[in-house]
């Protein structure tokens, strides 16, 4: 990890009379997200699989288990909306809930034998639509772009809970 983030000054790239979304990093990030998602979804439309399904079930299967909780904030949505699609998944019947023998109140969610025949193909789909995106960087420049944006993951990472960044308590009404 680096240290960057808790002894560096924020930058000063952006200033908010002149800021223009479609010159942002994040703007750019999440276009870049969207067409790898897009193109994923493309060709595992023929597995009967999106990117909102194919994401968790390849996160189960790194982890061989996983909370409802856990895979919502890999995901980043809420608790609710990962058990709506769980539920879906469960119907497909490509995972299974499984209560925890040591602590009743927890449900591990596993694969099944489908869930696992039906993400075969994804790692494969993942990289040739990523190395399709990469096409033209140099093994240099994709090696510094996954460090830039680590580090910026980092940087936000650290950022999280800061009293300067963490939502203000005085303006929230009781």
């Amino acid at each position: 990890m680096h240290t960057v983030a808790r002894t560096s000054p924020p930058a000063d790239f952006y200033r908010g009379a002149d800021y223009c979304s479609e010159e942002s990093v994040g703007y750019l990030m999440r276009r870049v997200v969207a067409s790898i998602v897009q193109q994923a979804d493309r060709r595992l439309d023929k597995h009967d699989l999106t990117s909102a399904q194919w994401g968790p079930l390849m996160k189960i299967k790194a982890a061989q288990t996983a909370t409802v909780a856990e895979l919502a904030r890999w995901t980043q949505v809420d608790a609710g909306s990962m058990t709506r699609l769980l539920d879906r998944l469960e119907k497909k019947g490509l995972c299974k809930r499984v209560r925890s023998t040591e602590d009743r109140r927890v449900v591990y969610i596993e694969l099944t034998p489908e869930g696992e025949a039906a993400i075969v193909e994804v790692p494969a789909v993942l990289a040739e639509v990523l190395n399709a995106h990469l096409a033209g960087f140099s093994k240099s420049e994709w090696l510094a772009l996954k460090m830039y944006l680590q580090r910026m993951l980092d940087t936000g990472e650290s950022l999280r809970d800061t009293p300067e960044t963490a939502p203000s308590r005085a303006a929230t009404p009781k």
